[in-house]
């Protein structure tokens, strides 16, 4: 009787793990969205953004509240900045107008070049359906491929262009937790004068 008892409690311990594992919460990548952008326009000198950098982060304000894709309404429910550094505070100066008008902190975990670190922490603790990041250029492609997706087929580019500011990602995670690629894509911003292709 008490081997029988003993094996049901240990067939029972998978199931009771995943039920704890539900109940915190930690969906991962799974049904979510991650959108990403460059930080904006950067001031000539210095680590922050230029005057028309301002306006985009302003203008960022509404434009991600909320995205619309698809006929799809989508509020972004964490925003991550690259850290900043003495060259750069440029990603969370992009994103502080959006959080201030979400009341959503910036979170800044990481590095520019720890694209890996963010890219598994997402997948393994993330509670939110839609995530914004605002990263460096040079490092998005990375990011893209980290994520599970191809950058040079998402961008149409072998690489993000030193010039180009007006550019949103979108990659959709089905209920794997797998990227969509289908589903997922580059938009073109159209918020400044002579924002374009």
């Amino acid at each position: 009787m008490f081997v029988r008892k003993f094996l049901l409690v240990l067939c029972c311990l998978p199931a009771l793990a995943l039920a704890h594992h539900d109940d915190k919460g930690d969906k991962g990548l799974r049904d979510a969205t991650v959108l990403i952008v460059r930080h904006a326009e950067k001031a000539s000198d210095g680590n922050g953004l230029s005057a028309q950098g301002e306006q985009r982060a302003a203008a960022y304000a509404s434009y991600f509240d909320p995205w619309r894709t698809d006929g799809e309404s989508l509020l972004p429910q964490r925003l991550i900045a690259t850290r900043d550094s003495k060259e750069s505070a440029r990603p969370r100066l992009t994103l502080t107008p959006l959080s201030q008008r979400l009341g959503l902190p910036i979170e800044q975990p990481y590095a520019d070049d720890q694209v890996d670190d963010l890219a598994k922490a997402l997948r393994w603790d993330n509670h939110a359906n839609v995530v914004l990041i605002a990263w460096h250029h040079g490092h998005i492609d990375k990011l893209i491929d980290a994520l599970g997706g191809k950058a040079k087929t998402i961008t149409g580019r072998k690489s993000w262009p030193e010039d180009v500011y007006n550019w949103v990602v979108e990659l959709h995670f089905d209920h794997h937790g797998d990227l969509d690629a289908s589903r997922s894509r580059m938009v073109v911003e159209h918020l400044l004068p002579g924002d374009g292709c």
